[in-house]
């Protein structure tokens, strides 16, 4: 078996037998000492990425209650950074965390609507030693103005689906015992199926909610916790192929280049689409 990594100075992928495991090794590029990762179970992407599979859950249901101080500090944190909350969708029975969605409207300055999650915060997320500081997050999903939002819009799933993924991504990480930081991948089921017919994407991508103002994106409760804040942004499955084989920064690149945001445009074209090119003969 072959471990993959990559030079943490200049970012040169390596690809090296496990019998050399735990060894140092100089970066043929930039000629810095790094060390050859011990051997993992976990299955690989084509650029280093680990890849969980998790199965099937085994264990019963949770009955949760919410921290009613932890949804009032992030309210607030909200309509200081963000903007008035014009409504919070309560969820009736919880399993394992209480997932509430708080809904800020359009305004001139955010012409998106932004929903916001409290509850996944209640429990640490489990993550790796070096990740300590990342163990507390909460998610946002930013939508464009003219999206249905009322109880009875929520009756459509094509309306409804960003709440469903937010507040399945939002007790994913507290039913596998795993954790959801910047630049990871989530794929609606496997293998990956769209989010509801009629809009083919199938995965989404946790980022920093670039849209949002920086100073939303952590927050410090009184207890000593410090909240992060993603956003999802809805790949298609050929993006999400692309981001594993080439990496994170590539896709970005591509997300530039054609300006995707992070507000979600359920009309956009895949970047990895091929141009078609028409001429005459």
């Amino acid at each position: 078996m072959t471990i993959l990594f990559r030079c943490f100075e200049c970012d040169t992928k390596y690809k090296i037998g496990d019998d050399r495991a735990g060894k140092r090794i100089k970066c043929k590029k930039c000629g810095t000492i790094i060390q050859i990762p011990e051997k993992e179970e976990h299955e690989r992407s084509d650029d280093g990425t680990a890849i969980i599979r998790h199965e099937l859950r085994n264990r019963e249901f949770e009955l949760a209650i919410g921290d009613s101080e932890n949804i009032e500090a992030i309210s607030d944190h909200i309509e200081t950074h963000v903007g008035k909350v014009e409504q919070v969708f309560h969820e009736l029975i919880s399993d394992l965390v209480h997932i509430d969605i708080h809904w800020v409207k359009p305004t001139k300055k955010r012409p998106f609507h932004t929903l916001v999650t409290s509850g996944m915060s209640d429990k640490p997320m489990t993550v790796p030693d070096e990740c300590k500081e990342l163990e507390f997050a909460e998610l946002t999903f930013t939508l464009p103005p003219d999206w249905p939002i009322s109880e009875e819009a929520f009756q459509d799933e094509k309306n409804f689906w960003p709440i469903r993924a937010l507040k399945y991504m939002a007790r994913l990480p507290h039913e596998f015992e795993t954790w959801l930081g910047s630049g990871h991948t989530v794929p609606n089921g496997d293998p990956a199926e769209p989010f509801v017919e009629g809009i083919p994407f199938t995965c989404v991508l946790v980022l920093p909610p670039f849209s949002l103002p920086e100073e939303f994106w952590t927050m410090s409760t009184e207890t000593g916790k410090t909240i992060h804040f993603y956003s999802l942004i809805p790949l298609y499955t050929d993006e999400t192929e692309f981001k594993l084989k080439k990496g994170l920064n590539k896709l970005l690149d591509r997300f530039e280049r054609n300006q995707v945001s992070d507000v979600f445009d359920p009309t956009r074209q895949s970047v990895c689409q091929r141009k078609k090119w028409f001429g005459l003969f």
